[in-house]
């Protein structure tokens, strides 16, 4: 099947103070989040001057992507179009349209299953293509790509350049730590088309990077960046809450590596390296945080692998993959549906 263009979708984020709120706004709307939760997580985008790393990330990955398809011949433009912030998703379709790009695969920063990181983006690409009309490009999403050697493999090298920070002597009493982002509970149990899928890929995730990165320590898949009301359960435990029990087992070091996140965003560099980082040190913890992909050539590379693999003929698609849990290529309906929401 032929297609014209590539879209970059991603989450978005604010790039100046006066644009925080209205940012944060987008994000939880309809969700119920108090307004004094809005203030207090705006004060997370204040410490950094009001600009989230994210929509550099993007650009930056933008570039590279580019430059990877010139490098091997994929002709195709690429573009660029936000969830929650500017550019927003809508007006890149618009522009797609107006260039004449008629069908496209869109390539999400998240590598998950579940609502809020498959599903809630089939449903961004489906509102953007009706605000631009009928003449709107046809846009599919490229498959779920969290056990792929090129997300799998960056954040392996990582644990293990995170772990030559510490005292090879110590080595006995360091223990690595998974991260992702919390969800719903109720999120958690419907992802998927049997339920469980968001938690099962990540937990495949951490026992492949651990795999490979160090086999011999022990580890632990934890949750981090929480919001909404709190009365409603979400998946636990906090990596806070999980750092504060280590110390009692012997531990003495700690690698967190956030193998639920693509890029250093500021749910990486806010709720880690500023908050969870301090709470190692207030515990006496040797904290080291290991990076994300990226723009590692790897997860570059990935990208047009998966273009290449959705591009195929059919007897011929290679899927990479390092896991054991099955992929498709599209979701199927009501795939991630949270079951309140379904027909």
């Amino acid at each position: 099947m032929a297609y014209d263009a590539l879209v970059l979708v991603s989450f978005g984020g604010p790039e100046r103070p006066e644009d925080v709120l209205p940012f944060l706004q987008n994000v939880t709307r309809g969700r119920g989040v108090p307004p004094e939760r809005l203030a207090e997580v705006a004060e997370h985008y204040l410490h950094f001057g009001g600009v989230s790393p994210i929509n550099q990330q993007c650009r930056d990955l933008l570039a590279a992507i580019r430059a990877d398809f010139a490098a091997n011949g994929v002709d195709l433009p690429v573009y660029w179009g936000n969830r929650n912030w500017d550019p927003m998703l809508a007006d890149t379709v618009a522009r797609m349209r107006d260039d004449g790009i008629t069908r496209a695969l869109a390539f999400v920063t998240s590598a998950y299953g579940g609502y809020s990181s498959c599903r809630q983006y089939q449903e961004d690409i489906a509102s953007a293509r009706a605000a631009v009309g009928p003449d709107a490009p046809l846009i599919e999403k490229l498959r779920q790509f969290w056990d792929h050697p090129g997300f799998i493999e960056p954040h392996a090298d990582a644990v293990r350049a995170a772990l030559a920070q510490f005292d090879p002597a110590k080595r006995d009493s360091t223990r690595l730590v998974f991260t992702a982002h919390s969800v719903p509970m109720s999120a958690a149990a419907s992802a998927g088309p049997h339920g469980g899928r968001y938690t099962a890929q990540l937990e495949e995730v951490a026992r492949l990077v651990h795999a490979a990165a160090a086999p011999d320590l022990a580890y632990d898949l934890v949750w981090q960046s929480r919001s909404g009301p709190p009365q409603v359960p979400w998946l636990e435990p906090d990596v806070n809450d999980h750092l504060a029990t280590l110390p009692e087992q012997g531990v003495t070091s700690v690698v967190v590596s956030p193998i639920g996140f693509v890029s250093d965003h500021l749910e990486v560099v806010w709720d880690l390296d500023t908050e969870a980082l301090e709470t190692a040190k207030q515990l006496g913890l040797d904290f080291v945080r290991a990076g994300t992909p990226g723009v590692d050539p790897r997860f570059v590379a990935m990208v047009r692998e998966l273009v290449l693999e959705r591009t195929a003929p059919d007897g011929e698609r290679l899927r990479r993959r390092l896991g054991e849990l099955p992929a498709w290529d599209t979701c199927p309906a009501l795939c991630c549906v949270p079951p309140a929401r379904r027909p």
